[in-house]
């Protein structure tokens, strides 16, 4: 007989909204305005798909404003034609990270008394391992300025530019109507040297009524490139402070890390008292802002990394084969149907959480992939202890043990989120253990 029950499990999604609140986020690349609006990054999630040199990037905002004075700036390795660049899905941003989402795992106690067996401590059981046309004219080649392609996409205008100078590339976006965060020359001028293009887009209002979505759907880019890297270094000029990126890495291999600055894991597998199950927004919130400061704030946090094939437990169900494609996954069976098995397409996730600034992040994120098919998940368990009549021996040592369980889950909670201890502590209901008299059982 197991000695822990597990009577249910429960997952919180980690949503963006309800735990990095009042946060700016991060892009890949930066706003820009007509005339003086002020556009601020609220959110970004990139999903990257990549198997060898090939790269299918998924970039997904949370864009606050009128869609009339949206338009962006990001730095691609390629010239991008109309085939290369489609209009995703939003829900398929939502199913990644209900998927891969940090959660929380419930267990209950059972009676110590049941069968008149002795409870032992214990930890939970493991639940698994864990058309475009080119123009350019003569005022565009005397800043260095080249529209290698022009086209629409969805509710989207889209322009391909290369540059020879910076100062000529901001002239160029200023003159032509758009408003340029300060600081745009100094960013742009390492991706110019890297001979890089630059992706501007921004919104046909005319397409957009046509649509029935109220927000800007992701943009999706395909491209071939020996260049594994995600350009962040051009969303600092939009932020108001620290910003914050989810990226989701699809590979057919295993895990993706981070090459120049550290990869690390995201405290998990940890006891917490249960009142967090009513607070598991803030919980994670300060767990982070705590492990963040903890790292020197120079490094990417591991929040997930698993076999799609699977989940254990599961925050919600795996992606099927269609959402796997609209995901950007290329090397899947084509025609497969929703069905069957994902076992043999091999996609693995990676989910990685990074909070930079301009001082503690100066270089664009630089990506390998790895064989490595370790599984990883941010897990938070909560034991509910058992609150029925112990009449037995076994249920004083319970009641003993349990308050020692209970103080080291108050600790534990505040070393990983700087709560105040005593506050902790005057939100669990300790048990009161009172000793069995000596000649009650005797005969």
């Amino acid at each position: 007989m197991k000695i822990i029950r597990v009577i249910s499990t429960i997952f919180i999604t980690v949503l963006m909204s309800l735990c990095l609140a009042q946060k700016a986020w991060g892009f890949c690349g930066f706003y820009v305005a007509k005339a003086d609006t002020k556009l601020y990054n609220q959110s970004s999630q990139v999903v990257i798909a990549r198997d060898g040199d090939r790269t299918v990037l998924t970039m997904a905002n949370d864009y606050q404003g009128d869609v009339k004075d949206f338009a962006m700036v990001v730095p691609v390795p390629v010239v991008l034609q109309r085939e290369q660049v489609n209009v995703g899905d939003p829900k398929i941003i939502e199913r990644l990270d209900q998927f891969s989402a940090p959660r929380l795992v419930e267990y209950f106690d059972p009676d110590p008394c049941a069968h008149n067996r002795r409870y032992l401590e214990s930890a939970p059981a493991d639940l698994g391992r864990p058309g475009g046309t080119r123009g350019p004219d003569a005022y565009d080649r005397s800043l260095g300025v080249t529209v290698e392609e022009r086209f629409s996409v969805g509710e989207y205008n889209i322009l391909i530019l290369s540059a020879k100078d910076s100062r000529g590339l901001e002239t160029w976006l200023r003159r032509n109507g758009y408003k340029i965060p300060r600081g745009a020359n100094r960013l742009l001028r390492p991706y110019i040297r890297q001979n890089m293009k630059f992706f501007v887009a921004k919104v046909n209002l005319e397409e957009f009524d046509k649509t029935a979505y109220q927000r800007l759907r992701p943009l999706q880019m395909a491209y071939e490139s020996p260049r594994f890297m995600l350009p962040i270094r051009l969303g600092m000029m939009n932020a108001t402070g620290e910003q914050d990126l989810i990226v989701y890495v699809l590979s057919p291999r295993g895990q993706a890390e981070i090459t120049n600055y550290r990869t690390v894991k995201i405290p998990s597998n940890t006891e917490i008292p249960v009142f967090v199950k009513a607070e598991f927004g803030d919980f994670y919130t300060a767990m982070f802002q705590t492990a963040y400061e903890g790292e020197g704030k120079k490094v990417a946090f591991l929040e997930y990394a698993w076999d799609m094939a699977s989940c254990d437990p599961c925050s919600a169900n795996p992606l099927n084969w269609e959402e796997l494609r609209k995901s950007g996954v290329f090397w899947l069976n084509s025609g497969r149907s929703n069905n069957v098995s994902l076992r043999s397409n091999n996609v693995y996730i990676t989910r990685l959480h990074v909070r930079y600034t301009r001082d503690t992040f100066p270089e664009d994120l630089m990506f390998q992939e790895t064989s490595n098919r370790e599984l990883f998940q941010g897990r938070y368990i909560l034991r509910h202890p058992f609150t029925g009549e112990m009449s037995c021996r076994a249920g004083v040592d319970y009641q003993q043990s349990l308050n020692r369980r209970l103080q080291q889950e108050a600790k534990t909670l505040a070393e990983l989120t700087g709560w105040d201890i005593d506050e902790i502590r005057n939100k669990i209901d300790f048990p009161d253990v009172k000793p069995i008299p000596w000649w009650r059982h005797l005969w």
